[in-house]
């Protein structure tokens, strides 16, 4: 039966976890699993409780920390249109100021050249200046007074 008591407060631990995100609660749900294993390998009472103690303490104080250091070192992924600021593209419709069309990543884009840098024919490899209303805005990289795509 402790056994079980044990195991419940382990899944319990673990799934109040998931509403944190801390990675608090899911170290004394470690505890609480070698609990279960003490239980289950008949100790007494205070001996699981013992366990308990203990395989919370070492894991808060050893696991932990690399868990919170290997995470806060991933990459942020970035998310949005933002992200396509600087994006290589290919012209598969002809753009002007007025409209086109380009293919970003695999996908299609309506897109418009800026004021009075011309038209792009279909093949064409452009740069993605900006995105506004959903309708990406391009440019030549070697199209001379635009220096920095990224302002």
């Amino acid at each position: 039966m402790d056994v079980l008591l044990w195991i419940i407060a382990a899944v319990t631990l673990a799934v109040a976890e998931i509403f944190t995100t801390t990675l608090f609660l899911l170290m004394f749900s470690a505890g609480a699993l070698a609990a279960a294993a003490a239980a289950g390998l008949g100790a007494s009472v205070p001996a699981q409780g013992g366990v308990f103690v203990v395989a919370s303490a070492l894991t808060l104080v050893a696991l932990r920390p690399v868990l919170l250091r290997h995470l806060r070192r991933s990459e942020p992924v970035g998310m949005g249109m933002a992200t396509m600021q600087g994006a290589s593209a290919l012209v598969v419709e002809q753009v002007d100021t007025e409209h086109g069309m380009v293919r970003v990543d695999g996908e299609l884009w309506q897109a418009r050249s800026l004021e009075g840098f011309g038209t792009y024919a279909p093949g064409e490899r452009v740069t993605i200046l900006e995105v506004t209303d959903g309708t990406v805005v391009i440019w030549r990289d070697d199209l001379p007074g635009i220096t920095d795509t990224n302002t």
